[in-house]
């Protein structure tokens, strides 16, 4: 049960400037360059990370690849990397809360949905995979009677993982998990914005008995520390989330170096189709606002186009807008919020320019659409629908990432 007490008492807790995490260790980047880290909370400067270079990327690859090769974790028992996962995962379920503040303080995103689908959603997904390593077997493939056919599982090697920042936590672990699961080193790139938890996280998968080197922290821009990882002739599989544009650019630079293997997850414009036949229109209406405003819409599986039939058309707005208007929006650390903060001031501005030209193209603005709380210093928006959104508008075709809604 959430307590606004302990939220405090996280809450005010100074974050020092934060290193790299390699080698098992924190450590300062290349003539200890730093960054800003500022809360959406309030416009604030919260603390300073490292600001990756090349360099150190090559030093937090060499590590890892270098724990790869001489077997400390990529030759472990599979019984003991599962003894190592699960002590993981109790270890960020016993700091989630502490994982959890500090996380919504450079993210943004509201305390009861960031605590559960972050620091506990990882927990369950480090002892998911952790179940999964003495499951997982080889395969005998059906061949003639004079030949053998094995097929063994093996580990690949170095994986570098790339991370956004709305959830941080729970993408970083969707990674992260399965390549240790496997025996894999990894090299894992926060967001610059949002770094914090995925940091601790290395920290207590040492406390868990993850060799050093295994697991390695570069922090920095994707511009730098992300094609570096992606140009390195020493990863081995790159993984992704983010946007397409940036997903092509990794293609790109794995296609450069030595074709490592790329999955990507890129962007989103899901819809929710809703027909007058719904068996229940008014819980459609709130599946479909929450759908779109919670976290103020910054989830690659938000429902930010609404197709809904013409002759319930107008009923069926009415009711969302009475939804989007009912939201509280403020303090993602308050417990009264319903809706926290948009994550940075230039996704702000992205959101409030794509409304500025949703109207210009015809549509008409029915909620919100406007920056709020502006006397907080922290970025804030109003839950915002638009309708008579055309099929070829810049609404209804490009990903927002804001809690903006296109009928």
């Amino acid at each position: 049960m959430l307590d606004q007490i302990n939220i405090d008492r996280f809450r005010s807790v100074t974050i020092p400037p934060q290193g790299h995490f390699i080698e098992g260790d924190r450590c300062a980047a290349e003539n200890n360059a730093q960054s800003e880290v500022i809360s959406p909370i309030n416009g604030e400067v919260l603390t300073h990370i490292a600001s990756g270079s090349v360099n150190d990327v090559h030093r937090a690859v060499n590590s890892a690849k270098h724990a790869f090769d001489d077997g400390r974790w990529s030759r472990s028992p599979p019984a003991n990397r599962k003894k190592v996962l699960h002590r993981l995962a109790d270890l960020i379920e016993s700091h989630a809360l502490e994982i959890t503040v500090a996380g919504v303080r450079d993210n943004g995103t509201e305390i009861g949905m960031a605590l559960k689908g972050e620091a506990l959603s990882a927990a369950n997904t480090f002892r998911y995979y952790a179940e999964s390593i003495d499951k997982v077997y080889g395969e005998i493939a059906p061949t003639t009677d004079t030949v053998l056919g094995l097929i063994h599982r093996e580990p690949v090697g170095v994986v570098a993982a790339i991370v956004p920042w709305n959830f941080p936590m729970m993408i970083g672990a969707w990674k992260v998990a399965p390549a240790l699961a496997a025996g894999n080193s990894v090299v894992l790139k926060p967001p610059e914005s949002a770094s914090l938890s995925l940091l601790k996280m290395a920290e207590l998968a040492v406390e868990a008995g993850l060799p050093n080197g295994v697991l390695n922290v570069v922090t920095g821009r994707g511009s730098v520390v992300g094609e570096a990882l992606a140009l390195s002739m020493d990863v081995d599989v790159l993984v992704f989330t983010g946007s397409g544009e940036t997903g092509r650019k990794l293609l790109e630079y794995a296609a450069r170096s030595n074709l490592k293997r790329c999955y990507l997850e890129l962007g989103g414009k899901s819809p929710n189709i809703v027909f007058n036949d719904a068996p229940d229109l008014d819980d459609a209406a709130k599946v479909s606002a929450g759908g779109i405003f919670r976290n103020s819409g910054q989830v690659c599986v938000a429902g930010s186009r609404l197709l809904v039939q013409a002759e319930i058309h107008d009923d069926f707005v009415a009711k969302i807008c009475s939804h989007a208007n009912a939201y509280r929006v403020g303090d993602p650390l308050d417990l009264n919020s319903h809706i926290g903060a948009v994550h940075s001031l230039s996704e702000l501005e992205a959101n409030l320019r794509f409304v500025s030209l949703a109207t210009e193209e015809g549509a008409e603005l029915r909620a919100g659409g406007a920056r709020i709380l502006t006397e907080t210093g922290g970025y804030y928006m109003q839950p915002t629908v638009l309708t008579s959104v055309k099929p070829q508008d810049a609404l209804f075709q490009e990903e927002v990432f804001g809690p903006v809604l296109s009928v």
